[in-house]
């Protein structure tokens, strides 16, 4: 047999977003004897050391925001006259992907994938002016669309969104049954009782996720019922900011920051209930977890409805008012819900099994 196909997968960073977790699940479970991932980033990340032990490569060069747009096209040219080995480049970098898979372009890279992981991109005004203008190179630079929602290709491909394919954020379902003993002991970590209430959410801290709004809230649920926590899984730019914000609210005792954490599945056993009021998004991975785990999930009403697994467990809700939020949290807190339940056969029927997903996706690479 000769050498696997190596797949140069472009990202700011392989920390545990929602695409980055797409890839590392599709990583470890395709074949790696026939397809190889190797990475492009430009911060380190904490999947890096996996990567690396899975096989695959992790290249740096430095990012747009610390060198500019010609100190960034600069790194980008240097890398593919560097690197010419790589015949396929799959870009998950959104508007920027344009850039990304204009340079490999010129350095006749054969095979140029614009993967969409969103519905809007984030940033200032002048941000998003450069985004806009750098993303219409992907309709002339990309030979593969790809989303993982229909909103999400109707977004960053426009016209031509009938030629992408929905690769779809799959999960190993397996891993997020029911467990009362993992809830016991997620709960004995924070010391959280039984009989508490927990309300999750798990992603950046950065404005798309819209936490001071959930921690507004929470504030008023708090003052409803003293037996409610609020527990915040990730990291990022604004997580100071939103502590101040909880002592601010008198709050510091019931929110719990648990940083990056890498037993999500188990996390999510802890929960009664997944809050996830973004501003936009493509089709986050974490609710098909919150949802294989059997979580109920009260989300924003900007969210495709494509994520709704049809197991009765989703809700949506405008993000103009907390009222409504608020209401529906403490009627959730006043019923109980049965989490014995399995998930897996619904997951595969969606086509939400990774399994499926990283066999598709082999026969893709190599038929490319």
């Amino acid at each position: 047999m000769g050498s696997p196909i190596r797949v140069l997968h472009a990202v700011v960073n392989m920390n545990r977003g929602g695409a980055e977790t797409l890839l590392m699940n599709l990583y470890r479970n395709i074949d790696r004897t026939k397809i190889q991932f190797d990475f492009l980033t430009c911060k380190e990340g904490v999947f890096d050391n996996e990567i690396q032990s899975l096989g695959g490569k992790v290249h740096r060069i430095p990012y747009i925001t610390d060198v500019g747009h010609l100190g960034y096209t600069k790194a980008l040219n240097h890398f593919f006259s560097s690197n010419k080995e790589y015949t396929i480049v799959h870009s998950h970098m959104d508007k920027m992907s344009g850039l990304v898979l204009k340079v490999a372009k010129e350095h006749n890279v054969p095979t140029r994938i614009a993967h969409s992981h969103n519905t809007s991109s984030e940033g200032n005004s002048i941000a998003k002016l450069y985004k806009w203008y750098i993303g219409k190179a992907i309709l002339t630079s990309a030979t593969h669309y790809m989303a993982c929602s229909e909103m999400a290709a109707k977004w960053l491909f426009k016209d031509k969104i009938h030629q992408a394919q929905i690769l779809k954020n799959g999960i190993e379902p397996e891993g997020f049954k029911f467990s009362s003993l993992n809830r016991e002991r997620i709960r004995g970590e924070f010391g959280i009782k039984n009989s508490d209430y927990v309300i999750g959410h798990i992603g950046r801290f950065n404005e798309q996720k819209n936490h001071n709004f959930l921690l507004d809230v929470f504030a008023k649920i708090a003052k409803v019922d003293k037996n409610a926590y609020l527990l915040l899984v990730g990291d990022g730019i604004l997580r100071e900011q939103l502590k101040k914000k909880a002592i601010s609210l008198k709050l510091e005792n019931k929110v719990i920051f648990t940083g990056i954490r890498s037993d999500i599945p188990n996390l999510l056993q802890g929960m009664d209930l997944f809050a996830f009021p973004s501003l936009h998004e493509g089709l986050p991975v974490t609710l098909i977890e919150a949802q294989s785990a059997g979580v109920p999930c009260l989300i924003s009403d900007v969210i495709t409805e494509e994520v709704d697994l049809g197991l009765g467990l989703v809700e949506y809700f405008p993000i103009k008012k907390h009222h409504p939020w608020v209401d529906a949290i403490i009627t959730k807190m006043s019923t109980s819900t049965n989490r014995v339940m399995d998930s897996s056969k619904v997951l595969s029927d969606k086509g939400y099994n990774i399994k499926n997903t990283a066999s598709w996706t082999e026969g893709f690479y190599s038929a490319i």
